[in-house]
């Protein structure tokens, strides 16, 4: 093997290569029915670049389970946090990581997390116990040194992401901007770009306009016809959306709260599929 092309495989900040699913997983029951994931089975697998993804799609497409998935199967607590991190408090995650199969480069990263929104409440509190375990070193300083319970969601989000995250790092986050105001979508954005610069892979599930404008970053969007690909930022559907309901909302919330819409004026019986 060459320099230059040992260089290439094993470039900073890409440690997952491909996702597949083994071939036995065609089931007609859920998750399988998901767009994403007889997406993910049809395309025989999906391959990941290095730095940051992001996974784009209607609620209901599949690819939080798909990046909940990849977290399990990566050897991560469904229900987020590291790769030590074992407490379960209600089992609700899909069946799906059981038939992935991940392809891995020859550099393993240094740190593995995954966040998640919905259950984020459980992973502080997981912290909080770890923490004054006595058998356990203090571990609310990688945190930033303050409770995840006494900060508020959007605080203590952006607090592990500065402080627990770091260099060379393979990270999961699931529609982190639930939690983020846009003042913390902004900050959010500019730690991922620190982060995608300090040689770390993240796979992340968005809505958020805001964060999909990462420079460099790959977008991959899944369709009204279940196919799944790459995009540019401003064909994403977010932004296709967002910036047309910030033109002209009242065409929006017209069509969305009106009862009677026979002036027909605007020409707007389209409007969801002309965005």
């Amino acid at each position: 093997m060459t320099p230059s092309a040992y260089r290439v495989q094993s470039r900073p900040g890409w440690f997952l290569r491909q996702v597949r699913m083994a071939r036995a997983a065609a089931d007609g029951c859920y998750p399988f029915t998901l767009p994403a994931v007889r997406c993910l089975a049809q395309a025989g697998g999906l391959e990941l670049p290095a730095g940051v993804t992001f996974l784009v799609g209607e609620n209901g497409s599949g690819k939080s389970t798909i990046v909940e998935a990849v977290a399990v199967a990566a050897g991560i607590n469904p229900e987020g946090g590291s790769q030590h991190f074992r407490f379960a408090s209600r089992s609700s995650e899909s069946t799906l990581a059981e038939w992935l199969l991940l392809r891995w480069g020859p550099r393993k990263p240094r740190t593995r997390f995954f966040l998640r929104a919905e259950s984020y409440y459980n992973v502080a509190t997981e912290i909080e116990r770890l923490d004054e375990d006595p058998g356990s070193p203090p571990l609310l300083p990688v945190y930033g040194g303050v409770s995840p319970h006494e900060r508020s969601h959007g605080e203590s989000f952006l607090d592990l992401v500065v402080h627990r995250f770091g260099r060379d790092g393979f990270y999961l986050l699931d529609e982190p901007e639930a939690a983020l105001s846009v003042r913390g979508c902004l900050a959010m954005l500019a730690r991922l770009s620190e982060l995608a610069a300090q040689g770390c892979q993240l796979l992340i599930a968005t809505h958020s306009p805001v964060l999909l404008a990462l420079p460099g970053a790959t977008i991959l969007e899944l369709g009204d016809d279940g196919q799944l690909r790459q995009v540019g930022y401003d064909e994403a559907l977010p932004v296709r959306l967002t910036r047309d309901f910030l033109a002209n909302p009242k065409i929006y919330l017209r069509h969305l709260l009106d009862d009677d819409d026979d002036d027909g004026d605007d020409n707007g019986e389209d409007w969801y599929e002309r965005s």
